[in-house]
């Protein structure tokens, strides 16, 4: 691993606007329905399989009163009684929901998505590249277990990494009634919710961004403290660490200083401003990232993706990793070397 002391301390991470939703984060919980703008609140909801954790959903409401629902959750029965109070609390029930829009295919932000278009009558909307991913499951999670093998992690973990990231994995079964693309307006009346398609994290990832408003809803792209994963969402022709930076650089330009600032609305955690800040630190923790690769190739004969992992800085280290977040160490592993041109210096299977 490179020495990490030799590096720059990383910056700090940005200061909330939402204390309720940072609050929450500290002590473990869910944070109240909050007013972002005028039509404009968050959600809280709640993680299924027993993880405690929760994710952030917003309600837009479109100047005829409609509503869009942007990442509805987990699809867990509390989820949708969440949802169904907190529309009662803003003078709104589940029949004003006409869309449901739907940043990437993950069962914390995709999940609900199905049992609220039976409550509301509302449409799913996608990006294209999710849908064609959710239908390739089959032939992903083989090739998954295939990656699985040649990574050479200990066997004690073998078992749970094709559980969690190979053909035991599971993602939401959705038929999208409405397939967006980079550039889309959400039909929301007296609105200009824009679609930005930010691949990396899954391969359809989107953003909305709303200018008018400063308003930026980011997904898993960009978050104020974690560093999203990438490769999440399948098989891909090009290397999603190409593209997440590539994604990032875009999310720089989208933004602007001072007081015309976006407003990042993320999948998780809390609202902050300093989008182009943030994006540029995700791009220096991944330039990091990839010198630990190339350091670890340097030292190395022949290694397997399992002995470059071990010799990056993953918080904890690659010990403290098991299940998916092991899987997709591993996996983000082969994406760095692969982007350094270094693929062939890697052990065959």
């Amino acid at each position: 691993m490179t020495d990490a002391a030799s590096r720059p301390a990383p910056p700090a991470p940005p200061v909330p606007l939402s204390r309720v939703q940072a609050d929450a984060v500290r002590r473990g919980d869910l944070p109240p329905v909050e007013e972002v703008r005028h039509g404009v609140w968050s959600v809280a909801f709640e993680f299924g399989d027993g993880i405690d954790d929760h994710s952030l959903g917003y309600v837009v409401e479109g100047s005829d009163g409609a509503l869009t629902v942007i990442d509805p959750g987990w699809g867990v029965d509390a989820n949708l009684d969440r949802l169904e109070q907190a529309l009662s609390d803003v003078d709104h029930a589940l029949a004003d929901v006409e869309l449901i829009a739907v940043t990437h295919l993950h069962a914390d932000h995709l999940g609900g998505a199905e049992a609220l278009r039976r409550a509301s009558g509302a449409r799913i909307a996608l990006h294209a590249a999710e849908q064609a991913a959710l239908a390739d499951r089959p032939a992903d999670a083989a090739a998954a277990d295939a990656d699985i093998a040649r990574w050479g992690a200990p066997a004690e973990d073998q078992e749970a990494l094709v559980a969690s990231w190979g053909s035991g994995r599971h993602l939401p079964a959705v038929a999208a009634d409405l397939l967006l693309a980079d550039g889309d307006v959400l039909p929301i009346t007296g609105r200009k919710l824009r679609a930005v398609h930010t691949p990396g994290h899954t391969a359809g990832h989107l953003c909305f961004v709303e200018p008018e408003q400063r308003l930026v809803f980011t997904g898993d792209h960009v978050l104020p403290r974690i560093n999203p994963g990438i490769g999440l969402g399948g098989r891909t022709p090009t290397n999603p660490l190409s593209d997440y930076l590539a994604s990032l650089e875009r999310m720089v330009a989208l933004d602007v200083p001072g007081p015309d600032a976006l407003e990042v609305c993320p999948g998780h955690e809390y609202r902050f401003t300093g989008l182009r800040e943030r994006a540029e630190a995700l791009i220096a923790h991944r330039t990091d990232r990839s010198r630990d690769a190339a350091a670890a190739l340097d030292a190395l004969d022949r290694p397997t993706v399992w002995q470059v992992a071990e010799r990056m800085s993953w918080s904890g280290g690659i010990a403290s990793l098991h299940g998916y977040r092991l899987g997709s160490a591993l996996a983000q592993t082969g994406w760095h070397v692969q982007a350094l041109g270094r693929a062939g210096e890697l052990r065959p299977a």
